[in-house]
């Protein structure tokens, strides 16, 4: 693989603006190579010139062997290159802007025929070289900060556990504290004797607190004779200054916070303390993954100014990789030794106070766990795939050798049957479009697992989402076959409770996969997918993350599902599937809830930009919020003009559709696709792009139109049609509004993606269990 190429794989995507430009370099370095290349052609035809020349000398007389020469063996001879011939460029730290200094290159051979070229390129090295110095500088300062205060954090902690797991020790401190306030005559740091589980302990400052590790009574004996060795522990007096982090865990602690305070003082409980451990230790890896990333973006930026400097060198025959890998290897990129001993130090601590000295546990908690890809996965992959096409033609050739489209039970059937497994069509399409997704997002470097928050190697590939949809697909299919073959073979017509039961069966099998606690089938992803879900529902008293709105936006192209769901409900609930009748459509209870069901999803997102609106101040989320408002107002005039009909409902339906129609197409594509830009450098797009060829996104743009259009009869209902049944037309128009949602998909994460380079964002924020109020009076 060339370094080119390696060096992208390996790079953080988000900080790919930092690092330095290669491939350009090498650009310049092909310019110069150009230009000797065609300097070589022309001095052949001077060489073949002086070598003819020679030829003719050939046949003039011969002037004997006495002329003088005054070049002796061992003499020095006038034309030996000097020493500082050799040097090729000169380089030198000058004072930058402000304080900081930056490194330029004095490029010796500029009067050289060509000059010029390299000239340009040592220009462009510097340019790169300073930016790498100034980012890699301003990342370690980052850190740095970030270090003190995960080490405030974990004074807080110890003292903390001490508080809740030693109350003795807790209560002896208090006491020595009493004892030292009435004391106000001595001169010298007061020492006290006290007594820690029946033993003497002296010499224990008034300031200090002897750290407790969690472990037997043997270790506890240990660590109380470490403080002679200079140690010193945190004081119990942080705990006077310091408030816990309280999160909304449930519904009801987010409306007490509301109600009361959004932080609490610490109450040395024993679940307050697992809590704040949890936090802490989450923000130790993802600390530590910081440090292990900004150490991988040193690496591979001082191994690309080598890589490219020796090409040069290559190119031009000169030695100046030498001196200028002195400079690299002497300025802050190359000797600054902050991020190892970070490390290092965070290793310590997380094995000490997260692993209970278990070197090995805490080392496989702090690394980034790598997904292994398993032959498996493929393998039942393409078994599962055959098996829905045979069962597809299957179907098709018992439709067809049967006559069903003409049969007598043919609406009978696409009344009740059908929309019985139209569910399980709308929910595989939609992992189809989602694995289509993961798979053009990994092939342009989206990082996904992170803009979603998934677990570090959890995530699913489009393997593991291809799997579980040809699964999912080969049941339905088999169950629509089965369900067929029970219906028509008069063997098993007798059977027609069973028969009518299939696709009751089937939706309990998936929930149960999908609700199972035990580790199989991607526990990691199924929870991820439930607490998203929750939150959709619960909309207003969670905090909104992006995979929260991210899911509830996929909810809005799901409303056939839940119609389906519904109609589960009222077929087995109360109608009777054994003989294949329903009364469900004659019902206004049914009527009024499928206008429900179809609100929810729309109005959960309205919640969600609402939340979010408050909270984070912007007025965009309020705008966003109208969006889905509107479509909810367009739904509920639909319904009023179904109740009531008549003109003017008519009219109010279709205007109300017609301007959630032309809203929702403009936020698509201007605001959560960021393209349609004016003076963007690519017009009418975006400045930054991940698809080379522009013309997909006109196409996108383009096909979310016409698809939004379409989506406007789930509002008017127009699915008549004289070749399909109406149940069917449904399940077609659905099945569009999928396709669009997929096709959203890609460009809203594509334009997250850029969003986060473009502010170097490759970390989530975890948010710390202790809150240091009053910092002044901290000891």
């Amino acid at each position: 693989m060339k370094f080119g190429r390696e060096l992208a794989s390996q790079m953080v995507q988000e900080w790919q603006e930092a690092y330095m430009d290669y491939n350009y370099l090498k650009t310049l370095l092909k310019d110069v190579l150009r230009f000797r290349q065609q300097n070589a052609s022309s001095s052949e035809e001077i060489s073949r010139t002086r070598s003819l020349q020679r030829r003719v000398s050939m046949y003039r007389a011969f002037s004997g062997l006495t002329s003088r020469y005054s070049t002796l063996k061992g003499s020095p001879r006038k034309n030996s290159p000097r020493k500082n011939e050799d040097e090729v460029i000169l380089v030198s730290a000058v004072q930058g802007e402000g304080s900081e200094s930056c490194y330029q290159t004095m490029f010796l051979r500029s009067s050289e025929e060509g000059g010029e070229y390299e000239l340009v390129f040592f220009r462009r090295l510097d340019d790169e070289f300073n930016k790498v110095v100034k980012f890699y500088k301003n990342k370690v300062e980052e850190v740095k900060m970030e270090a003190k205060e995960l080490s405030k954090q974990m004074d807080a902690l110890i003292a903390l556990r001490i508080r809740v797991d030693k109350p003795s020790l807790a209560q002896n401190y208090a006491q020595e504290m009493k004892f030292s306030s009435s004391d106000a005559s001595g001169s010298s740091p007061a020492t006290v004797i006290a007594t820690v589980n029946g033993t003497k302990q002296g010499g224990l400052h008034m300031d200090v607190i002897q750290e407790i590790e969690m472990g037997t009574c043997e270790d506890e004996k240990k660590t109380e004779k470490k403080d002679s060795n200079g140690f010193r522990p945190p004081s119990l007096q942080v705990l006077d200054h310091v408030k816990i982090n309280v999160e909304p865990d449930t519904p009801v602690s987010t409306l007490k916070n509301v109600i009361m305070s959004s932080k609490s003082d610490l109450s040395f409980s024993k679940d307050e303390l697992r809590k704040a451990e949890e936090k802490l230790r989450q923000a130790f890896i993802e600390f530590y993954r910081k440090l292990r990333l900004l150490k991988s973006y040193c690496f591979l930026n001082m191994l690309a100014f080598s890589k490219i400097l020796k090409k040069y060198d290559k190119i031009t025959s000169r030695k100046a990789s030498k001196s200028y890998l002195e400079m690299v290897d002497k300025s802050y990129l190359g000797s600054s030794d902050e991020v190892n001993r970070l490390i290092e130090k965070l290793e310590a601590t997380f094995i000490k106070h997260f692993s209970n000295g278990n070197r090995r546990k805490g080392m496989n908690s702090l690394k980034t766990q790598v997904k292994k890809e398993r032959h498996m996965i493929t393998f039942f992959l393409g078994l599962f795939t055959g098996c829905s096409i045979a069962l597809v033609v299957a179907i098709i050739v018992s439709i067809h050798g049967r006559n069903l489209l003409n049969h007598e039970g043919r609406r009978q059937y696409m009344d009740n049957i059908f929309p019985l497994y139209s569910l399980f069509g709308f929910i595989v399409l939609h992992m189809l479009m989602y694995g289509g997704n993961t798979y053009l997002w990994r092939h342009f470097r989206v990082n996904y697992p992170f803009i979603f928050g998934f677990k570090q190697g959890t995530e699913l590939g489009y393997r593991e989402v291809f799997l579980l949809a040809s699964g999912l697909s080969v049941l339905t299919l088999a169950a629509v076959l089965s369900n067929l073959d029970m219906e028509m073979d008069p063997r098993t017509k007798s059977f027609k409770t069973l028969t009518e039961l299939v696709p009751l069966g089937l939706v309990t099998v998936l929930l149960f996969i999908t609700f199972c606690p035990f580790n199989i089938i991607y526990r990691s992803s199924r929870f991820f997918l439930i607490r998203c879900a929750w939150h959709c529902l619960c909309a207003p008293l969670y905090k909104v993350t992006l995979p929260d709105f991210f899911l509830a936006d996929q909810l809005t192209s799901q409303v056939q599902a839940f119609r389906s769901l519904q109609f589960y409900i009222c077929y087995y609930g109360w109608g009777n599937f054994k003989e294949r009748s329903n009364n469900c459509p004659d019902s206004d209870v049914y009527n009024s809830f499928l206008i429900v069901v179809a609100v929810i999803p729309f109005w959960s997102r309205f919640l969600q930009c609402l939340r979010r609106s408050i909270e984070e101040k912007d007025p965009m989320q309020g705008f966003n919020g109208l969006k889905y408002l509107s479509t909810i107002v367009a739904l509920v005039m639909r319904t009023v003009y179904d109740l009531k009909k008549g003109m003017f409902w008519k009219i109010m339906a279709a205007s109300s559709s017609g301007v959630t129609t032309i809203f929702s197409t403009y936020w698509d594509i201007v605001i959560d696709w960021g393209l349609l830009q004016r003076n963007a450098k690519n017009p009418w797009l975006r400045d930054k792009l991940l698809v080379s060829n522009k013309a997909v996104y006109f196409v996108a743009i383009v096909f979310n139109i016409l698809l939004r259009l379409v989506w406007m009869q789930l509002v008017l209902d127009f699915n008549e049609a004289p070749f399909l049944h109406r149940r069917a037309m449904i399940a077609v128009v659905a099945c569009l509004e999928i396709l669009r949602r997929g096709i959203w998909n890609f460009f809203r994460l594509e334009n997250e993606h850029l969003n986060n380079v473009g502010k170097y964002r490759a970390f989530k924020s975890v948010p710390l269990p202790f809150n240091y109020d009053d910092d002044d009076k901290i000891v």
